[in-house]
This record gives structure tokens, C-alpha cells and sequence, in this order.
């Protein structure tokens, strides 16, 4: 009997005790300082975020990738994370929140040390020391004894004001058994803008994000011990197990596969508008048997040719709406399509009929505008009915990040009913069309992709 494959990726997560000491700064700036000494390095994000993977790619030159336990199950982290690591030299994952915040309710669930446990990596714990001193060693201590199946190996000390408060931070670790690794000194110059969902996409400002990314891996360079934290990386034992594969995911039977003499054409959003997409989604749609082809609302005025299906992801529509609207061209045709439609949050704004007065598709006889209130939780649904994702009944957990809202919110066709935290009807489901505000992760339901490349087969025929 053969053994099972065993992943051997030196790794580590990078935690903070909570949002806003400095994960993203640490993390990114060791991909790209690490990827500057030429490791080929891979990066991760706990949780459902799409930004900061942005940043990650850039920094490393591959794709960003997710390890969001809620959305996919506890299960599928090592085998997705062996899948986005593979050929790398090291993997570096940021983490989420503080290190033991989870789902709401959950206990430890999709929290960083949940993660951290599941891939059996060291942890970097990062530390906003700018108003503190010989209260470290007990901040420290305290996270890293919490749970001891979570082993904080490292700290870096980020915000740090002088060389004199260096020396004390140090020193009042010096007896708490875990190693300073880095001590990162204020540097505003390097900080990413942010808005009301947080840092700026990389898609937006690709020419400033490179000259962040330069000087996040200089700075981490000179105030980490990258020799250190390599050799905490490849302390990590092998995982065991398969990686998740695109293929093997879609070669069930429920929604029979294209002939690879009709590979259906799924064009997918893009651009500066809609940012939002997990790469196992490309991934899965090209297993299924489809050619995924990208085009960008603000600037293409005619779906690519031959398009079967539409994917329309998440981003800021809300942002761009003066320019979306003008793209009349698109809009008409968008709005008269009759393949598979699958939209999630930006998407469904842009579906609606108009965006903070602005024009948009049409296609759902809604309007959306902005507020200044921030819908954001993960949730879990169920398929009211089928349609172009789902058959009715298929489970699904996915997560709502919005300050928009659309009136009404649900058609008489509605794409989910609501079960965690309430119970409610959501999105529009029609037709050809799914639109929803629920982002959810296609690898926990690969059946979606088989679903829809299927349907826009049938579309596609049906066009000749």
C-alpha cells in the first residue's frame, strides 16, 4: 500500500493579539523580501478577504489564496493549502483578527490559531508596541500559553519608537521563552491608503502598490532576521495528505462535463471594479471543462467573443458607477444576455437597474445605493429552488461584506433563504441569472462550477 502524499512546505502564520498591529506589514513584506533573496514563495490569507491577497501576488509573483475554515470546512485547509503552495520554498500565511478570534459564536473556528493548528505551523506573533514596554512580556506570555496546541514561536515588534525602546521591549522579553524576530520602527510612509472596506485594491493603484510592496520588504529586511524566521518555517513538520485538485473536484457525475470539442467561453470581471474573486474559481471553472476569458466593465464594450456564461464577482462598483454607466455599449448587451449569469455583491449592484443613480444593467428590477452602515458577517443558506448554481436544498456557508443596500433586497425568485444568524430570503434567482450579496467559496461546492459551465455549454450550442 502506497503512502499518502506528504506536503513539506516550510511554513509559518503571521498573528497579531488584534486587527491593526501590523499582519498585513509583516506578512507582505517577508513574501517579497524572501521572494527578493529568489525563494519562490507562497502566500496566504486566513479568512474570507480578497485585498490583502492582492498585495500578497504582488509581492510573490503567484496567486494569492484563502484558507477560510468557514466557508470551506476545517477539512479542505492542509489539502488547499498544499494545493497553492505546491513547488514553493516557503509559504507564509497572515492571519485574521487577533490570533483566537474565530467565527462569531463558533469558538475557535476559522480563527488564525485554528488555522495555524489545522497546518501545524509556527506562529509570528506581531506587536503594536508603540505605547507599551516591559508590558509586552505579558501580553506575550499570555497569547502564547492560551492554547498550547499553538506554538507562538517568534515575536516581531512592530511601531517601535527608538532604539531605547527597543532595548527595553527586548529585554522585557528576554525571559519569556519566545524570540524576538524583528523589531519594525514607525514608518507611515509605507502604510497603503485605505476606504470604507479597507486597503485600497492593487488593481487600483498597481504603480504605488509596488513601490509599497519595495518598501515593505526593505523595511521588514532590516529589522527582521529573515535567517531566523526561514529556520522557524522549516521546523514545521510534513502535513499529511493529498492537495486539493481542480479536476478531481469536478469529475462527479451530477451535472455531466462539456465535450472538450465545445469548451464553453465563462467570461469573468475584472478590472478596478470587481477585484473580488478566489483563484479556485478560475481554477474549477477551467476543470469543468470551460474557457474562462477576462474583460473589464469600465473599459470593454462587448462581452468577449463567443461568451457562454458571465461571471461578475465582488469589488466597488459603488466607486466606479459614473464610468460603469457610461459603458452603455456593454450594459445593453449584458442586459439582453441569455447564458448564465452568476454575480455576487458588486456584481448584483451592477445587475440592478441603477447604482446611486447611475444607470446600470438592468437586468434585476432593483436599485442599490450606497450607506454609511457595514453589513458584514458570515452567514448560512440554503437553495430555496434551482437555478443556475444550485439545486434546490444545496447547503452553502459564505460570508456578506457591504456598506451598500438594494431595494428590495430579495426577488420572487430569491438565489438564498437565510438560516444563520437569521432567517430571511436574499438575492435574485431567475432564469439564467444568480445575484447575491453572499460571497461563497466554489471549492467547499465544487458542484457550482460543473452547474454552470454546463449551462453555459447549453447556451453556447444553442448560439451556433
Amino acid at each position: 500500500m502506497l503512502n499518502a502524499p506528504r506536503n513539506a512546505v516550510p511554513r509559518l502564520v503571521v498573528a497579531a493579539p488584534a486587527s491593526g498591529c501590523g499582519k498585513t506589514t509583516v506578512a507582505t513584506g517577508l513574501m517579497a523580501a524572501f521572494a527578493g533573496r529568489g525563494l519562490a514563495v507562497s502566500g496566504h490569507k486566513v479568512g474570507p478577504d480578497y485585498i490583502d491577497p492582492g498585495y500578497h501576488a504582488l509581492a510573490t509573483g503567484r496567486p494569492g489564496r484563502n484558507l477560510d475554515a468557514y466557508l470551506c470546512g476545517p477539512g479542505r485547509i492542509a489539502p488547499l493549502f498544499a494545493h497553492g503552495s505546491a513547488g514553493a520554498d516557503l509559504a507564509v500565511v497572515e492571519g485574521v483578527m487577533g490570533l483566537y478570534d474565530g467565527a462569531s459564536g463558533e469558538g475557535e473556528l476559522a480563527s488564525t490559531a485554528h488555522v495555524a493548528k489545522l497546518l501545524k505551523a509556527p506562529v509570528v506573533l506581531v506587536v503594536d508596541a508603540s505605547s507599551q514596554s516591559r508590558s509586552v512580556a505579558a501580553l506575550v506570555h499570555g497569547f502564547a500559553s492560551w492554547d498550547p496546541e499553538v506554538r507562538v514561536a517568534g515575536v516581531v515588534l512592530n511601531k517601535v519608537g527608538s532604539a531605547r525602546h527597543e532595548e527595553l521591549l527586548r529585554e522585557a522579553l528576554g525571559g519569556s521563552g519566545v524570540p524576538v524576530l524583528g523589531a519594525l520602527r514607525r514608518a507611515p510612509v509605507v502604510r497603503a491608503p485605505a476606504r470604507h472596506l479597507g486597503l485600497v485594491p492593487v488593481a487600483e493603484r498597481r504603480a504605488d502598490a509596488v513601490e509599497s510592496v519595495a518598501a515593505l520588504a526593505e523595511q521588514v529586511r532590516e529589522g527582521c532576521d529573515l535567517d531566523a524566521l526561514l529556520a522557524l518555517a522549516r521546523s514545521a513538520p510534513p502535513l499529511d495528505g493529498a492537495a486539493w485538485d481542480a479536476a478531481a473536484e469536478v469529475t462527479a457525475e451530477e451535472v455531466a462535463r462539456p465535450s472538450e470539442g465545445a469548451r464553453p467561453v465563462v467570461a469573468v470581471a475584472g478590472g478596478p471594479a470587481f477585484t473580488f474573486s478566489y483563484a479556485e474559481h478560475t481554477e474549477l471553472l477551467r476543470a469543468a471543462g470551460a474557457e474562462v476569458v477576462p474583460f473589464d466593465p469600465l473599459h470593454d464594450e462587448t462581452l468577449p467573443e463567443g461568451a457562454g456564461g458571465l461571471v461578475i464577482g465582488g469589488g466597488f462598483p459603488e466607486v466606479y458607477a459614473p464610468e460603469l454607466s457610461e459603458n452603455e455599449p456593454l450594459r445593453k448587451e449584458i442586459a439582453t444576455f441569455q447564458g448564465p449569469v452568476a454575480a455576487e455583491c458588486a456584481g448584483l449592484l451592477y445587475l440592478a437597474r441603477e447604482l446611486d443613480g447611475k444607470p446600470m444593467c438592468g437586468v434585476l428590477d432593483a436599485t442599490a445605493r450606497m450607506t454609511k452602515n457595514l453589513t458584514l458577517g458570515y452567514r448560512e443558506a440554503v437553495a430555496v429552488a434551482d437555478n443556475v448554481l444550485a439545486v434546490a436544498g444545496t447547503r452553502v456557508r459564505g460570508h456578506e461584506f457591504h456598506r451598500t443596500t438594494l431595494e428590495p433586497g430579495a426577488g420572487s425568485e430569491p438565489a438564498w433563504g437565510m438560516v444563520r444568524p437569521e432567517r430571511r430570503v436574499e438575492g435574485y434567482a431567475r432564469g439564467n441569472v444568480h445575484a447575491s450579496y453572499l460571497h461563497v467559496h466554489w471549492a467547499a461546492v465544487p458542484e457550482t462550477a460543473r452547474r454552470f459551465v454546463a449551462g453555459a455549454a447549453r447556451r453556447q450550442g444553442t448560439a451556433r
